[in-house]
C-alpha cells in the first residue's frame, strides 16, 4: 500500500481575489474547477506545473465572516529558484508577514491570512 499527496485545501472568502494572489505571488495555474449544481460552493485546483501536488481553494456561498485560523501555525511551503526575485515581488505586493534571515526564509500572507513559507532552493 502506498499513499501519495494529492492536494491541500484552503477555504477562501473571495475566490477571484485569492486566484489573483496565487497566480501573481506563486505562479500557480488553475488545473481544474468543480462548481456545485446549486451554486453552494466552488472548488478550484491550482498547480505549479512541475509537481502533481495541488492546492484546492474552496469558496462557500453565503460565507461572509473571515475564517478562524487559530494560531495560524499551519502553513504551506514553496521552494523558489530565484529567492531574491521572489522576495522583491512579495515586498512589492506587500504580502511579506514574517522574515527569518537566520534561517534564510520568509513567509507571505494570502488574502485570508494563511501563511506561506518561501524557501530558497539550496
Amino acid at each position: 500500500m502506498q499513499f501519495r499527496f494529492a492536494h491541500n485545501n484552503l477555504n477562501v472568502l473571495d475566490l477571484e481575489k485569492s486566484l489573483a494572489f496565487y497566480t501573481r505571488a506563486l505562479g500557480l495555474q488553475e488545473m481544474g474547477r468543480k462548481e456545485a449544481s446549486d451554486g453552494s460552493f466552488t472548488l478550484v485546483f491550482l498547480g505549479d506545473g512541475e509537481t502533481t501536488h495541488q492546492l484546492e481553494l474552496t469558496w462557500l456561498r453565503g460565507r461572509t465572516q473571515p475564517y478562524n485560523l487559530g494560531d495560524n501555525e499551519i502553513h504551506l511551503a514553496f521552494h523558489v529558484d530565484d529567492f531574491a526575485a521572489a522576495h522583491a515581488l512579495h515586498a512589492e505586493m506587500g504580502c511579506i508577514c514574517y522574515e527569518n534571515p537566520g534561517m534564510g526564509i520568509y513567509f507571505i500572507s494570502d488574502p485570508d491570512g494563511y501563511w506561506i513559507e518561501i524557501i530558497p532552493v539550496r
